[in-house]
């Protein structure tokens, strides 16, 4: 069986990123690779993400009676991630110390975001140091970085790879623009793989609420999810943040109970990349609304899968009602299953 090395943000906590280092791992092994996701360690990241996690909702304070709820939510992810292919540990400073492969797989995740708080800027994500015979991406992405952002230096790193995909117009544009080449354009992981997740599904009818995910969300978008939701009945729960326009609060939810949840939802809002990508894996209705932050990763997906009428502004909010109380189009299904082909067939080419 041949071997090879994920390297992305899979101790992040975020669902997320969780997911979809998992998804990769594990749809990887479903086409016959020993993938293991590669361990790098450093005390300054760790802190940054542990304060983010204690914090997310900065500048605005976190209340002291949910620091108990972050705090369980963090332990509930170390659990999850003692259950990860891991590699030997590395520092992520030092590449060198890391084992060797044939292949390494980077990505998915903004592994390529030079604006990205604390994983910015570090060489290795471009391939530096790297112990290995070949590099390809997978689903990668620059993120919030921008066409227009230095690149020199850092773009040029990336002509090692012998295969690159992304996963988003933006990253797309910005590889044609800095080295010449077409990258191939591929699903998340967890959109490609999602058997992960279903395996562990319950089968049944949509519980009643209606899923919240993010956080800082526009006053105008949590008035008129909050109009929606009390004229259909459904009570609104925020799970893993907190929202106090929301009717319930699950801070402390693990990356199980997330993936439940979602799958049990009657619909989703949020303004996360992967509140959307979950959506869709589970067929769900769901709005989103853009963020500085995150508004590439968003409208690139939701044109690629042809869902943009689900990114609401504050002009197009009347279909709230039209896009989150009926079913999802087949349409974005049959789109998702023709990325899912195109996607399988250059993890194929480039596993080889």
């Amino acid at each position: 069986m041949p071997k090879a090395g994920i390297l992305t943000f899979h101790r992040c906590i975020n669902y997320g990123s969780y997911w979809q280092a998992r998804c990769l791992a594990e749809g990887l092994a479903s086409m016959g690779v020993e993938a293991v996701l590669l361990e790098h360690m450093s005390d300054r990241v760790n802190r940054a993400e542990w304060r983010c996690a204690l914090q997310p909702l900065l500048p605005a304070a976190t209340p002291k009676e949910d620091y108990p709820l972050y705090e369980c939510k963090i332990r509930k992810f170390f659990h999850s991630f003692a259950g990860l292919p891991l590699s030997s540990p590395f520092p992520l400073e030092n590449p060198d110390a890391m084992d060797e492969y044939p292949l390494i797989v980077v990505g998915s995740d903004e592994v390529w975001n030079l604006r990205h708080p604390w994983y910015g800027g570090c060489p290795v994500f471009y391939g530096e140091g790297l112990r290995c015979e070949r590099i390809v991406s997978y689903a990668a992405t620059f993120g919030s970085l921008t066409s227009s952002e230095r690149l020199e230096g850092w773009a040029e790193k990336l002509r090692r790879f012998s295969h690159i995909s992304v996963r988003d117009l933006h990253s797309e544009r910005i590889i044609r623009e800095t080295l010449g080449i077409a990258p191939e354009l591929v699903l998340d992981p967890c959109l490609q793989f999602p058997q992960t997740m279903n395996a562990s599904r319950d089968e049944g009818e949509a519980a009643s609420y209606i899923a919240v995910y993010g956080h800082s969300f526009p006053t105008w978008f949590q008035n008129a999810a909050r109009r929606w939701a009390g004229e259909m009945g459904y009570p609104l729960v925020s799970i893993g943040y907190r929202n106090d326009w929301a009717d319930e609060q699950w801070i402390d939810a693990g990356p199980e109970e997330f993936a439940r949840f979602i799958s049990d939802a009657t619909a989703v809002v949020t303004n996360f990349f992967h509140g959307c990508v979950f959506a869709l894996i589970n067929e769900k209705p769901f709005a989103c609304v853009l963020s500085d932050y995150r508004s590439n990763k968003i409208r690139d997906l939701m044109q690629l899968v042809r869902a943009e009428h689900h990114v609401l502004s504050e002009d197009t909010i009347p279909s709230l009602d039209v896009i989150l109380g009926n079913p999802l189009p087949t349409s974005i299904s049959q789109r998702i299953s023709s990325l899912r082909d195109t996607s399988n067939a250059y993890l194929s080419h480039a596993l080889q």
